[in-house]
């Protein structure tokens, strides 16, 4: 599912305006985004899941076709955990 069906489908149900579903949806992606990125904060969603920011530690790479080894910093990424609930209806 894209973020234009979500938007569809959101304003489908709802009978709001695509555009200010859209305004929405925006909002709510960049509150998430602001918060993982820029606070290094999780956001807790309940009955949904927890999108968290996970570390990754430092290692060495090979690059095969030069035969060199070079070194990958730490760095975070972002993940997401499903809640228990939405586990258990996707079973």
């Amino acid at each position: 599912m894209t973020k234009a069906e979500i938007i569809n489908r959101i304003a489908d149900e709802t009978g709001l305006a695509k555009k200010d579903v859209a305004v929405s949806v925006e909002a709510f992606m960049s509150c998430i985004r602001e918060s993982l990125a820029d606070t290094k904060e999780n956001v807790y969603l309940r009955g949904f899941g927890t999108f968290v920011v996970k570390r990754r530690a430092q290692k060495t790479a090979r690059n095969i076709s030069k035969n060199t080894t070079l070194v990958v910093e730490a760095h975070d990424y972002p993940a997401f955990k499903p809640s228990k609930s939405f586990i258990e209806r996707m079973k």
